[in-house]
């Protein structure tokens, strides 16, 4: 193709987070996140009232990204927005929305997986991974290694069975009676406890899967039984009992990308995913990277969460590749995407 100036808008709205970006060339122009406070009264996402909100925020968040990048309506060649996995009320406001921004300016739709944005989230700033590279998606809703051949050829290598490292972070929070989201409260006071002052079982898993529904029943049983004998004992040990939570499940996720790495024989290693902001796997990671010479790469803590921009890159990358979907497309709570 030739070299126009590609400008793609961006959205992502699968959960509570209503974003809007505009790439240019690969390059982020702007990107805008609207939060939804109103969950943290109710400890978790409530799916109408986050489509409600993002029916509220998806005109006015637009708008500004686009005066932000300095680019007119006009001037977009393409809209990218998040098709699946996702809350379905959430994504149909996203994807209604692109269809009827793109059918106005009769430019191409890019539908695009979310997971995948996540792992070409590494694409956005240097430095960027060389091929093969293996990431570790890690999120509230999924775990899984990904081998990366190029950027929109990819292969899930292993995944969790059950429940994702980020939903077994945030229901021990709640065990805890911490506040939500309770994955980055579990991550602050980790940072204050000792990691080896309690045990918890580690699951063995075949082949790359993984499991974390067995941490959170062993949490729960663990305090249970030390409440009988001292009720405050959660008070008074939160930040060692956090340390150590937050130790087992990074120990499990270490594990399958470490025997990944050796048996592909693969240097090239990234993590993604909202779990991936966590700075105990972050260190984690650079610490076994330093001990098998491993190139390490981990987005910016703004490209880990939820975000358009990283649902922009992914649809500069189809956009070349001319992989456009018609307005007949509809959103997919659950869909494998490779």
């Amino acid at each position: 193709m030739n070299r126009e100036t590609v400008n793609i808008l961006a959205i992502e709205s699968s959960c509570d987070e209503t974003s809007a970006a505009v790439i240019q060339n690969g390059k982020v122009l702007s990107n805008l996140i609207a939060t939804q406070k109103v969950h943290e009264q109710y400890g978790g996402v409530v799916p109408e009232m986050a489509s409600r909100a993002h029916m509220q925020h998806i005109v006015p968040v637009v708008d500004v990204a686009l005066q932000q990048a300095g680019v007119a309506k006009h001037d977009i060649l393409a809209v990218a927005f998040t098709q699946a996995p996702g809350l379905i009320g959430s994504l149909l406001v996203g994807t209604c929305f692109a269809k009827s921004y793109a059918q106005a300016l009769n430019v191409p739709l890019i539908a695009v997986h979310h997971m995948q944005a996540h792992v070409l989230a590494h694409f956005i700033e240097d430095p960027k991974p060389e091929f093969p590279f293996l990431c570790l998606t890690v999120s509230g809703g999924h775990t899984q290694v990904v081998l990366c051949k190029s950027h929109l050829d990819m292969e899930v290598l292993g995944e969790t069975i059950d429940d994702a490292a980020g939903e077994a972070f945030d229901k021990v929070a709640k065990m805890l009676g911490l506040p939500y989201p309770g994955g980055p409260m579990v991550d602050k006071l980790a940072a204050q406890g000792d990691a080896l002052k309690f045990s918890f079982p580690v699951s063995e898993m075949q082949g790359y899967n993984f499991s974390f529904s067995g941490i959170k029943t062993a949490v729960l049983y663990f305090l249970q039984a030390q409440k009988k004998t001292d009720p405050d004992f959660i008070e008074k040990n939160i930040n060692d009992i956090c340390a150590s939570v937050q130790h087992t499940i990074i120990k499990m996720l270490m594990q399958k990308l470490k025997k990944a790495a050796r048996e592909l024989n693969i240097k090239h290693i990234g993590i993604a995913g909202g779990v991936s902001a966590n700075s105990g796997l972050r260190k984690s990671l650079t610490q076994l990277g330093e001990e098998n010479g491993w190139h390490v790469y981990i987005p910016k803590f703004e490209y880990c969460t939820d975000n358009a921009a990283m649902i922009g890159i992914t649809g500069y990358y189809k956009y070349l590749k001319q992989e456009f979907t018609d307005l007949s497309i509809s959103p997919t709570a659950r869909a494998a995407w490779v």
